[in-house]
């Protein structure tokens, strides 16, 4: 890959009396870097990202199961969740990607501690006809409004039907998923309250490459007050 361009400013830092030149704060225009260079820019920073750990149902009733960090819920009416999938190396399409485009549904299972290291294992190559819950271990379990299979031991299933796919370049899909059924563990939901135990729950987020970070280092602010007005 082509080196990073750095943009040089020709102002003087305030130690000008140095006689050095201040370099102008880092930036990239990202029509200046190739795709590789904009991922890494991109996942360096925004993270932690959650993990959609998708589920999805090949014709020969296959299961797959593969983690996507592209991904977050960015609405409630509806339940709206949006992952992005490319394609392989080889221009192929990935086996989430064929399968959701033929049943239009699928499950969003989300990973905990307990739960980390069989969903990195499952971002590794699997052939269509190998299913990754089967060779991992993964229980399933059914889903109660569609055919696909959710991940039994997941913290939190959102079985889902699609809702829009939105070609990328040709060479990337992003898939929005209306959410028609939550599952959640029971240890981790207070009825009453409508809330999550937090204490109990312990997910896990991208962070770049194969790195991942726990989350349970969380800070708690007083609400917001906003402007202080007469």
């Amino acid at each position: 890959h082509p080196e990073f361009k750095l943009r040089l400013n020709s102002d003087l830092s305030p130690q000008a009396g140095r006689g050095k030149q201040a370099r102008a704060p880092m930036e990239y225009s990202a029509s200046d870097l190739t795709q590789r260079e904009r991922y890494k820019v991109l996942t360096s920073f925004v993270l932690p990202r959650p993990i959609a750990w998708v589920t999805s149902l090949g014709p020969d009733g296959v299961v797959n199961a593969a983690p996507f960090s592209f991904f977050n819920v960015f609405c409630e009416d509806p339940p709206l969740c949006m992952f992005a999938v490319n394609r392989r190396p080889d221009g192929r399409e990935k086996d989430t990607m064929v399968n959701i485009q033929r049943l239009g549904e699928f499950v969003v299972n989300l990973t905990d501690e307990p739960l980390a290291r069989a969903m990195h294992e499952s971002s590794g190559d699997f052939p269509p006809e190998i299913g990754e819950p089967d060779y991992l271990g993964l229980k399933l379990a059914p889903s109660s409004k569609i055919a696909v299979p959710r991940l039994a031991d997941a913290p939190f299933a959102m079985e889902c039907r699609t809702w829009k796919l939105i070609d990328v370049n040709g060479d990337r899909e992003l898939i929005m998923g209306e959410g028609i059924h939550f599952h959640i563990r029971d240890e981790l939901w207070d009825r009453d309250a409508m809330r999550v135990h937090m204490e109990r729950y312990h997910p896990i987020g991208r962070m770049f490459a194969d790195r991942y970070c726990r989350t349970d280092d969380r800070m708690v602010f007083p609400a917001a007050e906003g402007a202080k007005t007469k």
